[in-house]
């Protein structure tokens, strides 16, 4: 097959440029397209500007559809961030504290397009920073440098209340807020250590004299204890003998004690009798029957009365 080639006026082949013109419209067509396709990232949000207007519509993550060469697709991030800084404060004792801060945040989807409208992409740096720095301040000065240790959470609690006051406006949630660290003077920590060893000897004094009390009233307790049963020993022995004695007194009658004397008589009689004769009891007949009742026998004596010899002879 014969091809047809148009020639020059001066005898030359003339170059064909429709293939070149479909290639640049080609490349024209691919780039016009890649410009109106837009891509979100996980966790972030699209602030959409046209001719550098921010609008007030905004993109999720995903693909989205732009005008092409007239608006542009800024993002924001909304993943929680962390922002770490060093800060020092006076406490209430006008002591100087430094410590190191860390804030964890995030940016709420829905004021990403105001955020980047009234303060930018560097947000951390503009709002973030001297709220940080302007809030530990604030809650420092209300306590002592010895509360700020004590009182930790409690410190830290009011700082992050003081941001959330602060920057909710603005979309920036607190997540968290944490004191990493109080760093105290030389002096102060000095102080606080003597201190801290005169509670801790002030203690073991306390304990030993806890202690010491607790023995002495143990011993004390002991003694009573034990005087107590001495005493009641006594009593008990005291009770016997009274009612030993109420028991005698009441069995020890005339006739029983006649009875005693008569047991224990040697038969002689006594040269003087009468009242003065020595004899304890009275001896009649009567007695000495009486005294039989007991199981007694009473002696015979010679009732004659001597002769004149026998009396010469004694």
């Amino acid at each position: 097959m014969a091809i047809i080639q148009e020639l020059n006026r001066d005898g030359s082949v003339k170059r064909s440029f429709k293939g070149v013109k479909w290639a640049v419209i080609a490349i024209a067509v691919i780039i016009l397209a890649v410009s109106a396709l837009t891509i979100v990232p996980a966790g972030h949000t699209g602030v959409v500007l046209t001719l550098g207007k921010v609008s007030s519509t905004s993109y999720q993550e995903g693909a989205h559809l732009k005008i092409p060469f007239v608006q542009t697709v800024e993002n924001m991030s909304n993943k929680i961030q962390v922002y770490e800084t060093p800060a020092s404060a006076v406490s209430k004792d006008l002591q100087t504290v430094s410590s190191t801060l860390a804030v964890n945040y995030r940016l709420i989807s829905d004021k990403s397009p105001d955020m980047y409208k009234n303060v930018g992409i560097d947000y951390q740096t503009v709002l973030i920073t001297p709220v940080v720095q302007e809030c530990f301040k604030s809650a420092t000065a209300n306590y002592t440098a010895e509360e700020l240790i004590t009182e930790r959470q409690a410190v830290g609690d009011e700082v992050k209340s003081a941001l959330e006051a602060k920057l909710n406006d603005y979309g920036i949630y607190i997540e968290k807020f944490n004191i990493v660290n109080f760093d105290f003077s030389e002096e102060f920590n000095n102080a606080i250590e003597a201190k801290q060893v005169a509670e801790q000897n002030l203690l073991k004094t306390k304990t030993e004299q806890e202690q010491a009390i607790v023995i002495a009233n143990a011993e004390a307790e002991k003694k009573v204890i034990s005087a107590n049963a001495e005493a009641e020993a006594i009593m008990a022995e005291a009770q016997a003998r009274a009612d030993a004695n109420r028991l005698l007194d009441k069995s020890l009658t005339e006739k029983v004690i006649a009875y005693q004397q008569i047991q224990k008589w040697d038969g002689v009689m006594p040269k003087v009798t009468g009242q003065e004769s020595g004899m304890l009891v009275n001896i009649d007949l009567d007695d000495i029957k009486d005294s039989r009742d007991y199981g007694y026998s009473a002696p015979q004596y010679d009732t004659e009365t001597p002769s004149a010899d026998e009396v010469t002879a004694e």
